[in-house]
């Protein structure tokens, strides 16, 4: 699988474990996040990512910054985006089963590293229901 990965300082660190863990399992990963520490704004690195996953030039994305609202309103300005907010795997499953999410944002202050590895493997591996919940994504566009 081909997913493109970005992030704010917040996220430096959980990015660098995530790029590390997904080329393990076999996927090619574009790192389109900071690799340092000091402040960034966090736009410029979601948008990157969003753009890449609306174009189809990725299957999916990754998005992680302090609280991951910023890179979460960020990527859904794009039409063929679905970023969902993540917080533990459970919520990563519900966020592909019902509502074919196709970028993961990551809360980096909130979550420990067990926690973010956990909730992309769970969202790499949840395939979407489809049914009712097709009807209600089609529904989300203005």
């Amino acid at each position: 699988m081909k997913i493109a990965i970005g992030n704010d300082h917040a996220g430096t660190s959980y990015k660098k474990a995530l790029i590390t863990h997904l080329e393990t399992l076999g996927h090619q990963v574009i790192n389109h996040g900071t690799d340092g520490d000091s402040s960034v704004d966090y736009p410029d690195f979601a948008h990157l990512v969003a753009k890449q996953v609306n174009d189809a030039e990725v299957d999916l994305g990754i998005l992680l910054c302090g609280s991951g609202n910023g890179v979460i309103m960020t990527a859904n300005k794009y039409p063929k985006v679905r970023a969902g907010l993540c917080w533990n795997k459970e919520i990563a499953a519900i966020v592909r089963l019902h509502n074919n999410a196709n970028i993961l944002g990551i809360p980096a202050r909130f979550t420990a590293e067990n926690q973010v590895i956990e909730m992309v493997d769970t969202f790499l591996a949840t395939e979407f229901e489809g049914g009712r919940h097709k009807r209600r994504i089609d529904k989300m566009m203005c």
